[in-house]
């Protein structure tokens, strides 16, 4: 393996989820965050993510791998389009109704991410625009990283195996995001192995950019207000010392 790959792998599987978990703790040292260091945040990770994607493209273009290699190219519009629109819209469906079990499952919310959640999430129409951007640099960073770059590079290591390709890429992206927990480890590996899936069928980046930002976007905008009806209905019921209703209920 060449030095700068070398490096890439090694930054994705330690430094990133090291990272990624430092600044977690320090997230939750504090019970909530101002706007200006919601702002900070958006900023520095899509300062982090662009450059981080501008280094593999760099290398990838270094040792001769090109843009239809890479996923950046769409050589089967048609399938592309009609993957992208049926993919977008199962995530984002997914993503909704998960969000409406939580109504069900208020108690759910006691969990480490819908309490980092509330710190991540924009509050207000501003911050909705700023938290869009970066919605677009992760979807955009992400898939060509995870899904075009290490996803390449583990089937050609595999000598072409498209299997090694999806499941060598969608371990990796799990195992970037460790400092979402066992359950965000699952549930990000999963959603690693659809998207990677679509790639391998679609030879684009378009299915996975688009369902990675509606998921994204959704969550980002829908989930703080289902949290917050959430954590006062677990506040007023231990203050009662009764169980929590439902979120239709209230």
């Amino acid at each position: 393996m060449t030095w700068d790959f070398t490096l890439i792998f090694i930054a994705l599987g330690a430094a990133v989820p090291l990272l990624g978990r430092r600044r977690i703790h320090q997230l939750m040292k504090s019970p909530r965050t101002t706007k200006p260091e919601r702002y900070r945040l958006y900023a520095s990770t899509a300062a982090s993510q662009w450059i981080a994607a501008a280094f593999v493209f760099w290398r990838a273009h270094v040792h001769g791998i090109g843009s239809a290699q890479l996923g950046l190219s769409i050589s089967k519009p048609v399938l592309a389009i009609i993957v992208s629109i049926v993919l977008t819209a199962f995530i984002i469906a997914n993503q909704v109704f998960a969000l409406r079990k939580l109504g069900e499952h208020p108690e759910e919310v006691r969990g480490v991410l819908p309490q980092l959640a509330m710190r991540i999430f924009p509050q207000d129409n501003a911050e909705r625009v700023a938290f869009s951007g970066v919605v677009v640099t992760v979807a955009l960073c992400e898939e060509f990283i995870f899904r075009g770059f290490v996803q390449g590079v583990f089937q050609d290591w595999s000598h072409g195996s498209v299997f090694v390709g999806v499941i060598g890429s969608s371990a990796l992206f799990a195992w970037a995001h460790l400092y979402q927990g066992r359950r965000g480890l699952i549930s990000t590996f999963i959603a690693g192995l659809i998207f990677s899936t679509m790639r391998a069928i679609t030879l684009s980046l378009l299915p996975s950019s688009l369902a990675h930002f509606g998921a994204d976007l959704v969550v980002g905008f829908l989930a703080p207000s289902r949290f917050r009806v959430a954590f006062a209905s677990l506040a007023a019921c231990k203050s009662r010392g009764t169980n929590p209703p439902s979120l239709a209920e209230l």
